[in-house]
Parts: structure tokens; C-alpha cells; sequence
């Protein structure tokens, strides 16, 4: 067999084991979210910024109260656990299969795997104070400045990583060459990985985030398999397997939320996957909506605070403007995924060509 049938097998064989474990542990998951009623007592009824918001109450206020938060459980759980059960395989029965198929690597996946626990299970912790506190816009989780500090505690402890132990300390500019950042280079990795987390507020219609994540996953699974980086594409890929399989439940009618446990662990792995293939300059487009909601957001802020209250959208984000526009979420969901599609092919062929 030859290396490229090598490469692609240890790329979607992954894939194809992490979608069915997600697939079989999800009807355990649900039966426990269900049974102790995991969902907000209330819902939103701040808006970001002051104010009331009236209008996401209305149109989200009966499932905010009755779907389960956690549903990203299933994309974690089951894209770690195929790392592990493929690298306890290499181990156990070793042979010249198992150990192709073994893509737990010290310059490659070490890390992206570490930030996805430790991130997921943070997120976990902020779910559970979540759906056990009652009212406002935290609604009982970790204060916005708590998961602010851990995301940069992460984000600067993947720096140092980076910087120390990779040797990496410039970014790849497309079409120019390298920039050399100097110790620059770990706050602007803070700095990347908090920008990205803001972006999680994409979690706000069925589908949608599940969606998203897995198209932008996907497509640097294909920049890292371009790249001779497979045993990352692999990484990549599972983590895809994981989305898909959240997602088949996840379509609406929604069985349960991606929540704070999925977005926190995806936006600082994706950081890392981003800077592991040297395409971070480009990560503004292929997560384009990642970026695109958090600045929806801001510019509603900057508006209400210098126009004396005036707003530019009905609702901020900008999915849950196009909600209130009158769009059925289906339709939001699918044009946003299309979008998404559309910018990932585009910056992946900047990566790929610049």
C-alpha cells in the first residue's frame, strides 16, 4: 500500500470511529440531561451592554428552558477518546497497522489534544454553575472576566509551549514570507485565542454551531494534510467526527446545546490547530463567521453607548438579527453554513497557494 493510501486511511479511519462513538454515547447523554432537567431555570433576559433583551426573550425563551446545555460533551469525549483507543491499540497489539494508525505525537498533537480536555472540562464547570444559577446574562456561570483570565491563562500557557519548546516565535504571512514577532509572538497568541473565544456566541440557533466548527475543523484538516502534517489532520479530523455526530442530534429540533463545554474547548484547540500549520493571518477567513458575530456584537454596543441608545441591529449577534428579521432559524442556520463553506475554500486556498 502505498504512503498517500496510508496517510488518508489514518485520516478518515479516525474520523469514521470517532462519529459512531459519538453517535452510540449520545442516547446515555441525553437520558442523564433529561433525567436531572441540565437546562436554564430562566432565560436571557440581559442584554450584552445594558438594556433589556427583550426581543432574544421572546423568541428564545421556551427552549432556553427546556433544552439540555452540554450537548458538546459529545464532540470532546468522543474525539479524545479515539486518540487514546488508537494509541492503546499501537501499544497493546503492536504491529505495522496499529502504529500507522497511532496519530499521538509530541510536535503535533500533544498539545491541541491537552487544550481540548483541560478547555472542555473549564467549560463544563461554567455549564453546570449555569444551569444551576438563575436569571441574567452569566445566569449563574463564571463571570465573563473569570473565563476571560482562563482562556488567556490558557492561551499564554500554550504561548510558552509554542515559543520554548516548538522554537516557534514568527507567523507566516501569505503571498510575503515569514514575520519574525519576537516574544511578541505569546500575547499575540493570547491575544488570537481570546478573539476567538468571543466567537463562541455563534452557539445560539440549532445547528449552527455544530456546523461551523466542523466545516472550519475540516478544512484544517485538509491545510495540515497538504501540509505532511497527518498525524494532525487526523487530530482534525476526529474532531469533525465528534461535530457530525453532535449534530445529527443537534439539527432542529435540537436534543440538546453545544454550551460553554463544546465552545470553550473547540475556539482554543482551533487557536492551536491555527498556529501548529503556520496559517493563523488566515484564520479571520476561514473562521470568518467566528469572527463576523463577536463584532456584530461590538458594533451594537459602540452604538447604543455613542447613539444615545440607538441600535444598528434588532438583535446582536447578527444570526439572531436575521431571527428577528423574520428568517426561520432553519434557513439562518443553512445560509450561515453555506457562508461558512464559501470563506473556509477561500482561505484555505490562500493558505495552501500564498
Amino acid at each position: 500500500m502505498s504512503m498517500e493510501l496510508i496517510n488518508v486511511a489514518k485520516v478518515f479511519i479516525p474520523f469514521t470511529v470517532a462519529f459512531f462513538l459519538g453517535i452510540f454515547l449520545t442516547p446515555f447523554l441525553t437520558f442523564y440531561l433529561y433525567k436531572y432537567k441540565l437546562w436554564k431555570k430562566e432565560a436571557r433576559t440581559a442584554a450584552l451592554g445594558g438594556g433589556e433583551a427583550t426581543l432574544f426573550y421572546q423568541l428564545h425563551k421556551e427552549r432556553e428552558t427546556s433544552i439540555p446545555r452540554m450537548g458538546g460533551i459529545i464532540v470532546w469525549v468522543s474525539a479524545a477518546a479515539t486518540i487514546i483507543l488508537f494509541w492503546f491499540l499501537s501499544n497493546l497489539f503492536p504491529s505495522h497497522i496499529t502504529e500507522k494508525l497511532n496519530f499521538l505525537s509530541r510536535n503535533q498533537t500533544w498539545i491541541p489534544l491537552f487544550t481540548l480536555v483541560v478547555a472542555s472540562l473549564v467549560g463544563l464547570v461554567d455549564d453546570f454553575l449555569s444551569v444551576f444559577g438563575r436569571g441574567g446574562y452569566i445566569a449563574g456561570g463564571l463571570s465573563l472576566k473569570t473565563r476571560i483570565f482562563i482562556v488567556l491563562l490558557i492561551g499564554g500557557s500554550g504561548a510558552w509551549w509554542f515559543f520554548y519548546k516548538l522554537g516557534i516565535s514568527s507567523i507566516l504571512i501569505p503571498f510575503w514570507g515569514e514575520l519574525s514577532l519576537g516574544f511578541l509572538f505569546i500575547p499575540f497568541f493570547m491575544l488570537v485565542m481570546l478573539a476567538l473565544f468571543s466567537g463562541g456566541i455563534i452557539d445560539g440557533i440549532d445547528g449552527l454551531a455544530g456546523g461551523v466548527f466542523a466545516i472550519i475543523f475540516a478544512t484544517y484538516g485538509g491545510i495540515a494534510f497538504f501540509l505532511e502534517q497527518i498525524d494532525l489532520a487526523a487530530f482534525c479530523a476526529v474532531v469533525v467526527g465528534g461535530l457530525l455526530a453532535f449534530l445529527w442530534f443537534n439539527i432542529p429540533p435540537a436534543r440538546f446545546y453545544m454550551s460553554e463545554t463544546g465552545i470553550l474547548g473547540l475556539t482554543t484547540t482551533l487557536t492551536v490547530v491555527a498556529f501548529l500549520t503556520g496559517t493563523v493571518v488566515v484564520l479571520p477567513i476561514i473562521a470568518f463567521l467566528l469572527f463576523v458575530a463577536p463584532t456584530s456584537n461590538i458594533i451594537q454596543i459602540l452604538s447604543k453607548k455613542l447613539r444615545h441608545g440607538k441600535k444598528i441591529f434588532l438583535i446582536a449577534p447578527i444570526h439572531h438579527h436575521l431571527e428577528a428579521l423574520g428568517w426561520p432559524p432553519y434557513k439562518v442556520t443553512m445560509r450561515l453554513w453555506v457562508l461558512s463553506a464559501i470563506f473556509a475554500v477561500i482561505g484555505m486556498t490562500i493558505a495552501l497557494i500564498g
